[in-house]
C-alpha cells in the first residue's frame, strides 16, 4: 500500500480562541487608542556631516565671476623694469620725486633728485595735488620720464600712492629706483 500524499481533511470548525477575561490586565478605557506602543524607541543618530562642496564651488564661481568682470586701471599701470636687466633713464629727461624715511615711521617727499629742499606736506590731498602739478610742469619742459626714487626702509605703499599720483598724468613714462645707503 501507497501512503496517500493528500492531507487528512479536517472534521469539524476550528477551536475559538480563549476569552479575552482570562487576561491578567483590565481592558482600557475606550477613549484610550491601544494601537500606539507606550515607549517608542529613539531613532539612534550618528554625527551629523556638513557637505561644504557646493559651497566651494559657489566661492570658485564668484571668484571667476569677478576676475572675469573685473576692467585692470590701465591708467595708473607702473612699467617696471626686470630686476637684472633694469633700463637708464636720463635725469635731464625726468622729473625726479625722491621719498626719503623721515623721522619715526614717516617718509617725507621730494621734488627733487635726494632729500633736497622742503618736503611736501602730509596731507595725502595737497601731497597729490603739488606732486602732478610738478609733473605736468616737466612735461610742458620736454621731460616725459617720472622718476621715483625711494630708500630703502620706505613702505611700500608711501611708493605706490606717490605712483598713483603721477598716473593721473597723462603722456608720462613712470619707473621706480631704489636709493641704496650702504
Amino acid at each position: 500500500m501507497s501512503p496517500d500524499p493528500s492531507p487528512p481533511a479536517a472534521s469539524g470548525p476550528l477551536p475559538n480562541p480563549p476569552p479575552a477575561e482570562s487576561a491578567p490586565h483590565a481592558a482600557a478605557p475606550p477613549d484610550v487608542d491601544t494601537t500606539l506602543p507606550l515607549f517608542t524607541r529613539r531613532e539612534h543618530r550618528g554625527e551629523a556631516d556638513l557637505d561644504i562642496t557646493p559651497m566651494i564651488d559657489v566661492t570658485f564661481l564668484l571668484l571667476i565671476f569677478f576676475l572675469v568682470a573685473s576692467v585692470p586701471d590701465m591708467d595708473l599701470a607702473v612699467d617696471l623694469p626686470p630686476a637684472r636687466y633694469g633700463t637708464t633713464v636720463s635725469a635731464r629727461a625726468s622729473t625726479i620725486i625722491t621719498i626719503a624715511e623721515g623721522p619715526g615711521a614717516a617718509a617725507q617727499v621730494f621734488l627733487a633728485d635726494g632729500a633736497r629742499g622742503t618736503p611736501l606736506p602730509e596731507d595725502p590731498a595737497e601731497r597729490e595735488k603739488q606732486i602732478v602739478a610738478a609733473i605736468e610742469e616737466g612735461l610742458r619742459e620736454g621731460r616725459p620720464h617720472v622718476l621715483i626714487k625711494a630708500a630703502r626702509g620706505v613702505r611700500h605703499r608711501v611708493v605706490s600712492r606717490v605712483a598713483e599720483a603721477a598716473g593721473y598724468v597723462e603722456g608720462i613714462d613712470l619707473h621706480l629706483a631704489v636709493l641704496e645707503t650702504d
